[in-house]
C-alpha cells in the first residue's frame, strides 16, 4: 500500500504541472495539488510503519507542496476575478 500511494502521489505531481502550465488550467490543478497534499501525507503515514527516517523525510516536500497549492490558489483566484 505504501509503494502505491508514493506512486499516486509521483503521478499527481506530474498531472498538476501538465494542467498548470501545459492547459493554463490552474482550477484543475488546484484539485490536482490538493489530492497530492493529501497523497503526500498519506504516503508519510503508510512509511511510518516501515522507516520513521522515511516518513520524516517526506515532510519537508509536503511544506513545499503547501505552499505551492497556497501559490496556485491565490493564482486561480487573481484570474478568476472579473474586472
Amino acid at each position: 500500500m505504501a509503494l502505491l500511494l508514493f506512486l499516486a502521489q509521483l503521478a499527481l505531481n506530474l498531472a498538476w504541472s501538465g494542467l498548470f502550465f501545459g492547459l493554463r488550467r490552474p482550477d484543475l490543478a488546484l484539485v490536482d495539488i490538493g489530492l497530492l497534499l493529501a497523497s503526500i501525507i498519506a504516503t508519510a503515514l503508510a512509511f511510518r510503519t516501515f522507516s520513521s527516517l522515511a516518513s520524516w523525510l517526506l515532510v519537508p516536500y509536503g511544506l513545499w507542496v503547501a505552499f505551492a497549492t497556497l501559490l496556485n490558489f491565490k493564482i486561480w483566484r487573481l484570474n478568476s476575478i472579473s474586472v
